[in-house]
């Protein structure tokens, strides 16, 4: 055994086994930063190529066309440990949980490193002065480390205006549409 590392979250269904699956054998083979790099750069190709995306999730390629495809899209330069993940995958008819198992493998190694998510819903895209002064924010009030935060900016425009932060498992929602809708729970309530 090369290397080992404690999984660091406990995830679920199947994508979470299959996740944790690799992990495990990415971190006794001690491949865990050449896993994550094939997993994002194959991520990326599902997000441009339809095609791709629909190759892997469609089930009327038998499994062995569908190795043969993956060697194709994995390429020269991937770990033959995520080569021998894919090609399971593609044995046991899942190659369709593909992007929710990348998912999952992401989760895994954001809690390995001990960063924590932070997604910041606003109504339109907020400027990394103001997202600077939320993590400032979050700090202070202790519901994340300086240098440990992951933070992504997500535009919703049903949320009208506000914020919604969300912060591991924890969510703060300051939207002007939640207050709408807690008004009108409010004035039903009453009559």
């Amino acid at each position: 055994m090369k290397g080992f590392h404690q999984i660091p979250v406990k995830l679920h269904g199947i994508e979470g086994r299959y996740a944790t699956a690799l992990f495990s054998a990415a971190s006794k083979e001690n491949v865990l930063p050449k896993i994550e790099q094939d997993l994002t750069a194959l991520k990326s190709l599902l997000s441009k190529d339809a095609g791709v995306k629909q190759f892997l999730e469609t089930p009327i390629y038998d499994r062995a066309t569908k190795k043969r495809g993956l060697e194709v899209i994995l390429g020269k330069g991937a770990n033959q440990t995520t080569v021998n993940f894919f090609n399971l995958l593609a044995e046991n008819g899942r190659l369709d949980h593909t992007s929710n198992i990348i998912n999952s493998f992401q989760t895994l190694m954001t809690a390995f490193r001990g960063e924590v998510a932070v997604t910041v819903t606003s109504a339109k895209e907020l400027d990394q002065k103001t997202l600077t002064k939320i993590k400032e924010t979050l700090v202070k009030q202790k519901l994340a480390q300086e240098g440990k935060m992951l933070v992504t900016n997500k535009v919703d425009p049903k949320i009208l205006g506000g914020l919604v932060i969300e912060v591991g498992d924890n969510t703060i929602d300051m939207s002007v549409s939640s207050k709408i809708t807690k008004l009108n729970s409010l004035l039903t309530a009453s009559v």
